[in-house]
């Protein structure tokens, strides 16, 4: 694979992080916009690391872009590809997390990443692939937001095969399942890694459509949800269910755990967490409330897009 190749991935991305950053300002108060933080990493690359916090509509929305190469692959990069142990490495993307302050707004991340690990020899070949996806995290649940979310996710598959959206949907059920509390994180949407189906013009158009359809399945949620009213019920609980989380992404994100073994920067790494969370000893929502519907109709694998 030519490393030009690997130059147009990362001129998207960043591209995509220009686009993705102008929409989320568009909806917050032009006092908060994003601020840019670029850094480097000692052992090669670095990235670009754009936050808001402390907004109207975004409590904290981060667009990070990363391009981190070095002479050994992470452990986590090779659990399920030991043969590539020792090969050097480029790993770029685009990861998104963004908490609303309104409760009734729900948290969302996206990422998109594309991993090269050149051949060492004439014997090997050049090894690569993408990865990513995105999924919906709410403290309150709307029929039509996770209908919409996930028709949106469909359509992002629907020119590369039929056999994309049920498959990337059920890997994303199964992902974002926190095993020690026996419960999904949220309500889904898309993952997908490991991706080089179709070659790579295919598989990067694929890519491209992904990131593309985040801002579209996303923005009208939060436009619709951002300027309901709510009280400190409403942001407690929303507290406590962040505590779920930032409990995922600690324990069992592999992001995170690439980041951290490939000696990423920690502040970008960890710009998912919430600024406000809580947790509660043995807590269990009242039956009959907003809060208990979410446990009983949303945090459950449900064909969303099928619904009307």
């Amino acid at each position: 694979m030519s490393l030009e190749k690997l130059e147009s991935v990362e001129k998207h991305l960043l591209g995509l992080q220009n686009d993705l950053c102008a929409k989320l300002e568009s909806i917050e108060d032009p006092l908060f916009p994003f601020i840019s933080d670029s850094w480097e990493r000692p052992e090669g690359g670095g990235g670009i690391s754009r936050v808001l916090e402390g907004g109207q509509t975004f409590e904290k929305a981060g667009v990070n872009f990363s391009h981190v190469q070095g002479d050994n692959l992470p452990p986590s990069a090779t659990a399920v590809r030991p043969q590539l142990a020792g090969r050097s490495f480029h790993a770029t993307g685009v990861s998104i997390v963004i908490h609303p302050r309104n409760p009734y707004a729900p948290t969302s991340h996206a990422n998109v990443r594309f991993f090269y690990a050149p051949a060492r020899n004439s014997d090997e070949i050049d090894v690569w692939w993408f990865g990513g996806g995105f999924d919906l995290t709410p403290y309150y649940g709307f029929r039509e937001d996770a209908i919409e979310w996930h028709k949106t996710a469909k359509a992002a598959c629907d020119p590369f095969g039929p056999h994309l959206y049920p498959s990337l949907k059920k890997q994303c059920d199964d992902y974002f399942y926190i095993k020690h509390r026996s419960e999904p994180r949220g309500i889904g949407g898309l993952f997908f890694d490991d991706f080089d189906e179709g070659g790579f013009d295919s598989a990067f158009a694929f890519m491209k459509s992904v990131g593309n359809h985040f801002g579209e399945a996303y923005l009208p949620i939060v436009k619709r949800r951002k300027d309901i009213e709510y009280g400190e019920r409403e942001r407690d609980f929303q507290r406590y269910r962040r505590g779920r989380y930032v409990e995922f992404n600690l324990v069992y994100d592999r992001g995170t755990l690439f980041g951290l073994q490939s000696n990423g920067r920690t502040e970008s790494i960890l710009m998912s967490l919430p600024n406000e969370v809580s947790w509660k000893y043995n807590y269990a929502p009242e039956p009959g409330t907003p809060e208990a519907e979410l446990y009983e109709t949303f945090l459950k694998p449900t064909d969303w897009a099928d619904l009307k």
